[in-house]
């Protein structure tokens, strides 16, 4: 690994490019097609550690706040400190660890509630935004949590219940004691409106915004127009189907939010507006993304 005198690890990562989504709407499946991208680097996963175990940003340190990171959390040494757990890791898709100034891509869910903080860091990153049916979501969200295998704070002070899971929103507190569908709902619908909030005060060239649905229909044309709008080259040729994420909990099925759809449509007024907002925001940069 080399860096130039002076320069930093931040000015080793040209652009990088973040994945963004709700927990459980497909990300790992982009992320794990996109870094397939030739020149491309990534922790090849999520990036808990290189972000919380840095001391301001340990979430006991914070009073368990949140997951939320602002450009006020985005302190000189902070960045530095980002930037070097990240190029100290990152490889291309043959496994070439970088040398010199290389483009990354990543993603991490938590990362829906830290645009800014990434913005102050690389104010010349992208933002790739995946939508995903929110009654999918959150079936799959429940799953998630019921499963056991997406414990972020297993030991979160007074919480009760299913151990906390995915993303830690703003407010979560006053989800103690709830029902399941109603803690999921709102994790979605916060981190929604935080998500979109942010992504709206950014130039529209610097967003890209993709449905789910259209990335598994399609894969092919949407990760080359991703490659297009984010200034990277594309060499593989895709297959209709796309192979199962390392993270499914169970066999992909587009009725399979069924199963909870008395408990989904009960809780859909807590996400409705948030919907509302998160497909329009689609519509309306899908023209801006095929062509800046």
């Amino acid at each position: 690994m080399s860096n130039a005198p002076g320069a930093g690890f931040r000015a080793l990562l040209d652009r990088p490019i973040f994945i963004l989504s709700t927990p459980r709407s497909g990300s790992t499946l982009l992320f794990e097609t996109m870094e397939q991208a030739p020149g491309l680097f990534s922790l090849g996963r999520e990036s808990h550690k290189f972000i919380e175990h840095i001391p301001a940003l340990f979430p006991p340190n914070r009073g368990w706040d949140s997951n939320r990171l602002t450009a006020e959390d985005a302190r000189a040494d902070v960045r530095e400190q980002v930037a070097a757990g990240f190029y100290g890791d990152i490889k291309d898709r043959d496994g070439t660890l970088p040398n010199g100034p290389v483009r990354m891509l990543e993603k991490t869910p938590k990362n829906a509630l830290r645009v800014p903080f990434f913005d102050a860091i690389w104010p010349d990153s992208y933002f790739v935004y995946l939508y995903r049916d929110v009654r999918r979501t959150l079936a799959s969200m429940m799953e998630a949590w019921a499963s056991g295998a997406f414990r972020t704070y297993p030991r979160l002070p007074g919480w009760s219940g299913y151990p906390w899971s995915l993303v830690l929103v703003p407010g979560w507190r006053e989800l103690i004691g709830r029902p399941l569908p109603v803690v999921v709902a709102h994790q979605w619908a916060r981190t929604t409106n935080i998500l979109l909030d942010d992504l709206s005060l950014l130039p529209k060239k610097r967003v890209c915004v993709l449905g789910y649905e259209d990335f598994l229909n399609s894969p092919q044309p949407v990760v080359e127009r991703i490659a297009r709008f984010t200034d990277l080259t594309w060499d593989k040729q895709l297959g209709a189907e796309l192979p199962m994420s390392k993270v499914t909990v169970s066999r992909p099925d587009p009725d399979k939010w069924r199963r909870l759809e008395r408990e989904i449509e009960a809780v859909m007024p807590i996400v409705e507006a948030a919907e509302i907002r998160a497909r329009a925001f689609l519509a309306d940069r899908s023209e801006e993304a095929v062509d800046r």
